[in-house]
């Protein structure tokens, strides 16, 4: 029996609505589980439901001729409604046209439902035509409340992390470890120590491999060159111009690969929360991967965590992690003044300072922020923090937020 994504709870509520669902993600992340997973629960219920995979190649040929084929793959029944599931839609020409057409002609029993490998890909091909027509529900590799599922422990997944006890705690922050050097690829997370490294290893240079070839660019060698610059400067300003002369390529190559990385569900910008144009640095922004097991594997780096040189930015990336659980990814911001006071993470009304250990807050330090912005609420993260506030700021483990 497969774990229940909280993605597929989300999505249960529109399954009586017309709209096209739209399940995207990076691979391997788990999309054709999901689909899976909503076909068993509607076939408990005795509806009729049907499961296409784009891979085939005498399928994809039969609806790249036209919509209409989808008639002669299924027998469906139009005086009833029927669920159709399609794998990978992104490998049709036109996936934006065929499901325009599906959905206007026959969107009141059609109920579609699928998955494309990438964001990217989904962009390039789906028109403006389906506005109104589809509901896109974006597939991460698992959250840490997840991990925990997959790994048994519901006991512990259930807990509101606030209202721990000292035996719970200690697990957790055992299990949070775990996440944050192995990431939440399903495989990964599913398979035993020794396996995590070279599964890893396979997801980089064949499923990545994937989206470089189909995005149609040529040099994946400075395609990964660039993936592991990027992982050695986690929590840093993405600077293009700097990273185009690193890789002695033009700017517009670098913008193609940024924008292929983030389409790709692999690699985060995140963009500066300003409001004194004069003061706070405006224009570059934030690097962050979406999934630490990946970008552990281009800093090729998989030990513990305390002996960690780098556990300061690998700490700050599992907290972005923590917040797109919650907070929209274009809402996470960060904050900088030009002379170089800065808050980690700004999402909505929360600001966030990561430290690896909270006896070196200052919070004199942030004296700046906090009197420039009153309305918006500063707390620490740290791991294992002894302390519950200082200074009367709060301090939080990283599985708290």
């Amino acid at each position: 029996m497969s774990i229940i994504r909280d993605v597929t709870i989300k999505s249960k509520k529109y399954l009586d609505a017309k709209e096209i669902l739209v399940f995207s993600g990076a691979r391997q992340s788990g999309k054709t589980t999901i689909l899976k997973q909503i076909q068993t629960e509607l076939e408990i219920k005795n509806k009729p439901c049907y499961f296409l995979n784009l891979e085939d190649p005498e399928y994809l040929g039969l609806l790249n001729k036209t919509p209409r084929n989808l008639f002669k793959i299924f027998s469906l029944d139009l005086n009833m409604r029927n669920f159709v599931f399609i794998d990978e839609v992104q490998y049709l020409k036109d996936p934006s046209n065929f499901l325009k057409f599906i959905f206007d002609e026959y969107g009141e029993k059609i109920k579609l439902i699928v998955s494309g490998s990438s964001a990217f890909y989904l962009d390039k091909k789906f028109k403006e035509s389906l506005a109104g027509r589809k509901k896109i529900f974006n597939v991460c590799t698992v959250s840490f409340n997840e991990f925990l599922r997959f790994k048994n422990k519901d006991d512990l997944a259930k807990n509101d992390f606030k209202k721990l006890s000292l035996e719970e705690k200690n697990k957790v922050s055992v299990y949070y470890r775990e996440f944050m050097i192995f990431g939440g690829y399903p495989r990964v997370v599913l398979s035993p120590i020794e396996e995590k490294k070279e599964i890893l290893k396979e997801l980089a240079y064949s499923y990545i491999k994937k989206d470089i070839y189909e995005s149609n660019i040529k040099q994946d060698e400075m395609f990964y060159k660039l993936f592991k610059i990027l992982a050695g400067q986690v929590g840093g300003l993405c600077n293009a111009s700097e990273l185009a002369n690193t890789l002695n390529v033009s700017r517009s190559a670098i913008d193609n690969y940024l924008y292929v990385m983030q389409k790709s569900f692999h690699l985060a910008l995140i963009k500066p929360f300003f409001q004194n144009i004069r003061k706070e640095i405006t224009k570059m922004p934030k690097v962050y991967f979406m999934d630490l097991g990946l970008r552990n594997f281009f800093v090729d780096n998989f030990n513990p965590f305390e002996t960690r040189s780098d556990k300061g930015q690998l700490l700050e990336n599992a907290v972005y992690r923590q917040l797109t659980e919650k907070y929209d990814r274009d809402e996470i911001r960060f904050w900088r003044t030009v002379n170089q006071k800065e808050i980690d993470f700004i999402a909505g009304k929360n600001a966030f300072e990561v430290k690896t250990s909270a006896k070196s807050i200052r919070k004199d330090y942030y004296k700046l922020f906090l009197e420039a912005y009153p309305d918006i609420k500063l707390s620490f993260v740290s791991i294992d923090s002894e302390f519950d506030s200082i200074a009367n700021i709060l301090v939080k483990d990283v599985w708290e937020i």
